[in-house]
């Protein structure tokens, strides 16, 4: 049985949703998009069990959290501050982060920005901020000239690709659930034209239950986004350009504190958006990296995956760190 305890609470302006279980030093768990603090669930009670305080919050625009309605408040800054605001609202001073995909990204801008916040970090799968020599709307958008591109598609017409999201949140978090795993393709979605949507681009998965995935977890994901609806994690994606300008403009890009990273080999994200060998460029963008771990099994989606392998990599970090 799981322990979790949900919380609400006003931080930062917004309401935010967030879970908790056990006692310990701080670790926060840091979701991306489509997904909740939900896709935590085999690592919170694992952790918690070691000795830990773990804490998965729904990110702003996600889950029973608040979903802001300007685009500028998905800037960095803001998200940030939601972060900060929710240890303030613990009572604590620094945490181990860890995240996947957007939730990553935001675990690396407080090292980088509030480092005495961070006691270390923990990357999985998502080395570093994707690689643009210069605006990413730009360079997805020329990607989308030649084929299906998602990050075009929400830039071109967000609130289309919003409402056909809205409209079919069973079968798009399916077919993107799979098509992410280590048992889908994502180069599928790249063989289909420039025109169509998300949804039709993405191929159609085997029935559930998966190894990895089973009805009653997939009907979480749904029941949330069926009532958050799909806007508020586009609009992470058209900040994009934004946030590569406020990083830029930080001037500073390289993480401090303690970090460590884990992947599986066969992650589409790491493969296509972090350079030729993004393993071997850690280095220039973290200047304390403990150590690196490469999980056989799984695609991008690791921790849902292969939770008993990521478990053990995490918890195997968390005590080197003391």
């Amino acid at each position: 049985m799981a322990n979790w305890t949900h919380h609400r609470a006003s931080i930062n302006g917004i309401e935010m949703h967030y879970v908790t279980e056990g006692e310990g030093p701080l670790v926060v768990l840091l979701h991306g998009f489509p997904h909740t603090w939900f896709s935590w669930r085999h690592q919170i009670g694992a952790l918690a069990e070691a000795g830990y305080r773990v804490v998965a919050p729904d990110l702003r625009g996600m889950g029973q959290t608040e979903v802001p309605g300007r685009l500028e408040d998905y800037r960095v800054d803001h998200v940030v501050a939601d972060v900060l605001g929710l240890l303030d609202h613990l009572g604590e001073q620094r945490a181990v982060f860890s995240g996947l995909d957007f939730g990553q990204f935001i675990a690396y801008d407080i090292a980088i920005e509030h480092p005495e916040r961070v006691r270390g970090l923990i990357g999985m799968q998502n080395p570093f901020y994707a690689a643009y020599d210069r605006l990413p709307s730009e360079i997805e958008r020329e990607r989308g000239r030649e084929h299906f591109n998602h990050m075009s598609y929400y830039l071109d017409d967000p609130m289309t690709a919003a409402q056909d999201m809205d409209a079919h949140p069973r079968e798009i978090l399916t077919k993107i659930y799979h098509v992410l795993s280590g048992d889908g393709d994502f180069m599928q979605v790249w063989q289909s034209p420039p025109g169509v949507t998300y949804r039709q681009a993405l191929p159609v998965p085997p029935p559930l239950p998966w190894s990895w995935l089973t009805e009653w977890e997939l009907e979480t994901y749904v029941s949330e986004y069926a009532r958050s609806g799909f806007s508020g994690g586009v609009n992470w994606y058209l900040a994009g350009d934004m946030n590569w300008e406020y990083r830029r403009d930080r001037g500073d890009s390289i993480t401090r504190v303690p970090f460590y990273f884990l992947c599986s080999a066969g992650d589409v994200d790491l493969l296509n958006w972090h350079g030729d060998d993004p393993i071997e460029a850690l280095k220039e963008h973290h200047a304390d990296v403990r150590a690196v771990r490469t999980v056989d099994g799984g695609g991008h989606l690791l921790a849902m995956e292969n939770p008993e392998a990521v478990n053990k990599v995490l918890l195997e970090f968390l005590d080197d760190l003391g």
